[in-house]
């Protein structure tokens, strides 16, 4: 059974800095593509940041440069994203996922399985 496992969320003063931890069972993590997205309420889910398969390059939301980071650790088949400098805007709850695909993909129809979230809120 393929099981994403999201940790790490929480209620933080903007400012802080959250790290977030997804891990896989069921599946290897190094062979997909991964992708951390986040919903706030009444908005669409978007995509945060992601990390290609096989070269690790990263993308990331223009809003999220230089304060977001996501990283894998293939050995313990887990994929984190560490968020500094958090602002109540990136309040919401925060997903990770894996696509199939080679490169990282920043629409969520693109990814083939789905953690069940955790929600990070921001205070002013």
């Amino acid at each position: 059974q393929v099981q994403l496992v999201e940790s790490g969320g929480g209620l933080v003063q903007a400012g802080g800095s959250l790290r977030l931890s997804c891990a896989a069972s069921g599946l290897t993590l190094s062979r997909f593509a991964m992708g951390w997205f986040r919903q706030a309420p009444g908005k669409e889910r978007e995509f945060v940041a992601g990390i290609n398969r096989y070269d690790s390059s990263t993308y990331y939301l223009d809003s999220v440069k230089g304060r977001f980071t996501i990283s894998r650790d293939n050995a313990k088949n887990t994929v984190y994203l560490q968020m500094n400098s958090l602002r109540p805007e990136d309040t919401g709850v925060y997903y990770c996922a894996a696509s199939l695909a080679i490169a990282v993909r920043t629409t969520a129809h693109a990814y083939d399985y789905w953690g069940q979230g955790t929600q990070v809120t921001v205070s002013t």
